[in-house]
């Protein structure tokens, strides 16, 4: 098994930090594209684009292994439609999968291209990663369960409603899932 994973963390994140952190805590090196700096700086489907070379050029092997948090999740969805279906594993961690809104907080987003992963899903032409798993909270509403539900069944992946999470998923939550999922368990939802 590669020491190695490719993580992407949520918007403003950096690998060594946070789920990086607990990562390299696991043994792993970890690599990626964060979320700030000059990456952050680029147009969106520059973004895309350099992700989907990252994993086609270094990263293109079954037992490969993708992490993506929150809009970390958003841009790796977006760059497996510009590549073949991901051969190796991957974990969605709170994915951004379109815009949202939450009328309590009077909060939202919309992030660029929000309606293309659900369109090409939809019109059956999204190429789903082959070895996927999506975890989310029962209360997040900037990766809606619904939404992130609707998305994952049109494209045949599995998801994991996580019981009286929001948004972060909660230290224990996570560490249980990256202790089986980087031991190469089944997925379990």
């Amino acid at each position: 098994m590669p020491r190695s994973i490719y993580y992407l963390p949520g918007h403003g994140g950096r690998i060594e930090t946070g789920l990086g952190e607990a990562l390299h805590s696991r043994g792993f090196d970890v690599v990626g594209r964060e979320t700030i700096g000059e990456f952050k700086k680029l147009p969106f489907n520059e973004q895309v684009a350099l992700i989907a070379k990252d994993l086609t050029a270094s990263y293109w092997h079954e037992d490969d292994r993708v992490i993506a948090n929150s809009f970390g999740a958003y841009l790796f969805l977006h760059a497996q439609e510009l590549m073949q279906p991901y051969i190796g594993r991957v974990l969605l961690l709170s994915p951004i999968v379109g815009e949202f809104w939450n009328d309590d907080t009077m909060m939202g987003f919309s992030p660029p291209q929000a309606g293309r992963l659900l369109e090409l899903a939809t019109g059956g032409t999204y190429p789903a990663p082959k070895h996927c798993e999506i975890h989310v909270g029962e209360n997040d509403w900037q990766s809606n369960p619904r939404n992130v539900i609707e998305l994952a069944e049109l494209l045949g992946l599995a998801v994991t409603v996580v019981p009286d999470a929001g948004h972060m998923l909660g230290k224990g939550y996570v560490g249980a899932v990256l202790d089986r999922w980087l031991d190469g368990s089944e997925d379990v939802t």
